[in-house]
């Protein structure tokens, strides 16, 4: 897999405390698995593409979890790119499993912590975790309680060789102060795009700290009135409205990082050509305008 010349992906980041440093523009697994991010997909072999392409195009930061499927998108991963190329960084997550209802559910004690973490390993077939976020909180966000307890069980694996370093998914500016004082954090992983904007002042204090933040859902949440603002900007500038919410995150602030997923390489190039696509000033204030409680 030779990286393809001359595709601009962002700039890069440098993790801090490590010498991991990724290009902006990432990958996020979750959609490879099957519908509802359950089973295999339809089209193992395109999922298998994807991936592939994805790292012949310069993407050096991938996100995944085992409880993606459960532990088929590990599974592919491994398959398409195994053994890994240098300076690859995948990124996982623990913190829930899937029920046999399909359904998400919590998964924070001390042995599920422990098994997951083995079970990301075996099905990525690594000896050590480049990064793992501990996924706390609700689907969308942050709830309230201490993080303490499981993020001292992934230090913990993280001293005995097992981790490498540590993040955090769904979690408020108070607990990533808690989990500071624990182990040092290298990035932060919530929902906000340019509709929900509730975590505007922790970017700003992640940068300051030089921790990057990675968005997820960058279309999600949308009132049909802001779909249309979108939709609009991305028809004058020719591009399509997914296009246009990552562009805004580029310029957002220079630590946010994308994950944008696809099981579709023409999409997964649409993506990955964000990066190119200049928004105006005045596009950005239009763009600016569809946060929650500015929508008229």
């Amino acid at each position: 897999m030779t990286k393809q010349m001359g595709l601009d992906l962002g700039g890069s980041f440098t993790l801090p405390g490590t010498s991991m440093i990724v290009n902006r523009m990432g990958y996020g697994a979750m959609q490879l698995a099957g519908p509802g991010v359950w089973g295999p997909p339809r089209d193992v072999d395109g999922a298998i593409a994807v991936l592939r392409e994805s790292v012949a195009s310069g993407v050096n930061h991938i996100d995944t979890s085992d409880f993606y499927g459960p532990h088929v998108t590990n599974q592919l991963i491994k398959r398409a790119l195994h053994p890994y190329p240098d300076g690859l960084v995948i990124v996982t997550k623990v913190g829930a499993r899937r029920s046999e209802d399909k359904s998400w559910t919590h998964a924070l004690s001390r042995q599920e912590l422990i098994d997951a973490v083995h079970d990301n390993l075996r099905n990525l077939a690594l000896d050590t975790l480049d990064v793992v976020n501990l996924r706390v909180g609700a689907v969308m966000g942050p709830s309230e309680g201490s993080i303490e307890e499981p993020l001292t069980v992934l230090a913990e694996l993280k001293r005995q060789g097992l981790i490498r370093h540590l993040g955090m998914s769904n979690v408020s500016p108070e607990q990533l102060a808690e989990a500071q004082k624990i182990t040092e954090i290298v990035c932060v992983q919530n929902f906000y795009n340019v509709a929900h904007r509730g975590d505007d002042g922790f970017i700003d204090d992640l940068r300051k700290q030089g921790i990057p933040y990675v968005p997820f859902f960058p279309l999600g949440g949308f009132t049909p009135l802001q779909s249309s603002k979108l939709d609009a900007v991305a028809a004058s500038l020719r591009a399509t409205p997914m296009q246009v919410a990552l562009a805004w995150l580029l310029q957002r602030s220079p630590n946010i990082l994308l994950i944008p997923g696809t099981s579709s390489v023409k999409h997964l190039r649409e993506n990955l050509k964000t990066a190119t696509l200049g928004l105006p000033s005045e596009m950005i204030a239009n763009l600016d305008s569809i946060r929650e409680g500015a929508v008229q």
